[in-house]
């Protein structure tokens, strides 16, 4: 059910990694979109879904982002350093619809964000410019929590609980999964220091008690254990390195169980990491073993320039792909 890891306290690079967690492939493809793209936030894929007064607006910056089911955009990093990844959170509320508002259905969220801001304050002050609507994807409904980070290290996570809008913004931020809410997590893991504090200070830090299951509470606090302990890298493949490594720790195994209904099983489909000081993108598909990234300033970025598309499941792909993108077919 995914899980996300900022790491913003290093010397080298500002790094935010994260799993996506789910029943089923979310049919990935890294997308690079130019600037100036007209956008309509009320499409899912090829069908209208907010009739009424959809948002309209065009990308001022260009990104690199992970597409899911081809209908809406779960993670990626804008060429300004902001990076924004859409996580599951069953609660979601996002109240009645207010046809006075302009419209964004929820699965197009974080693209508006990474098309129109450079930072996490520019991304938080456009919040109030339309009215999320929710969609449905493949059955699922897209009730989904958004986190936020830039490359000056700035944190925000944004939830709609109860039709409200909560947003906790804070570099201290660092950690995000799934159920409960954001505050109820931060309670729970406040308590859970507290217990640890309760064993002893000099307690050595492989013997300290660590919740080991894969639900979202546990996911929490285990990446919270393992990102605090993160040491100082010594170059920046260093950093990515240990970025992935907590990620990895927080994934879901194959079979693993989670809950009942359609789906027992949310196993671990790929991880990625942002590097928002680099402005790379890493891509690492848990049904391969090659990891993959590609620089956001190799790409023509610049309006009328096409998007480019790359299906990141290829054996042969490793390293920096940034060459290996094609043009999309249009209209995209």
């Amino acid at each position: 059910m995914c899980t996300r890891i900022l790491w913003n306290t290093n010397h080298h690079a500002v790094l935010a990694g994260r799993t996506m967690d789910w029943p089923e492939s979310t049919e990935p493809v890294l997308t690079v979109f130019p600037r100036g793209l007209e956008r309509n936030g009320g499409m899912l894929g090829g069908t209208t879904v907010v009739a009424d007064n959809p948002l309209r607006w065009t990308s001022g910056f260009g990104s690199l982002v992970t597409t899911v089911y081809g209908a809406g955009t779960a993670d990626g990093i804008n060429e300004a350093g902001l990076a924004a990844h859409m996580l599951y959170l069953d609660s979601t509320d996002l109240g009645p619809r207010d046809p006075g508002r302009p419209g964004l259905q929820i699965a197009l969220w974080i693209q508006y964000l990474l098309d129109s801001a450079r930072n996490v304050q520019e991304a938080l002050d456009l919040l109030d410019t339309c009215q999320l609507v929710p969609v449905e994807l493949r059955g699922f409904q897209a009730s989904v929590h958004v986190a936020l980070e830039d490359a000056a290290g700035d944190s925000a996570i944004v939830e709609y609980i109860e039709g409200r809008r909560q947003v906790h913004h804070d570099r201290s931020y660092t950690i995000m999964t799934n159920e409960p809410s954001y505050e109820e997590q931060l309670r729970l893991l406040r308590e859970k220091v507290r217990a640890v504090q309760g064993l002893g200070h000099d307690r050595p830090s492989s013997e300290v008690p660590l919740p080991g299951n894969v639900n979202a509470v546990d996911r929490f606090q285990r990446a919270a254990y393992f990102g605090a302990l993160l040491p100082e890298p010594a170059d920046d493949r260093q950093a990515v390195a240990a970025i992935l490594a907590v990620t990895r720790n927080a994934s879901v195994p194959f079979g693993a169980p989670y809950r009942e209904g359609r789906f027992k099983t949310y196993n671990t489909e790929y991880r990625t990491v942002c590097d928002l000081t680099g402005k790379r993108y890493f891509f690492e598909l848990a049904t391969g073993p090659n990891l993959l990234w590609a620089e956001i300033d190799r790409f023509d970025l610049s309006p009328g320039a096409p998007v480019m598309t790359l299906r990141p499941d290829g054996t042969d792909l490793v390293g920096d792909v940034s060459d290996r993108f094609t043009r999309a077919p249009a209209p995209f």
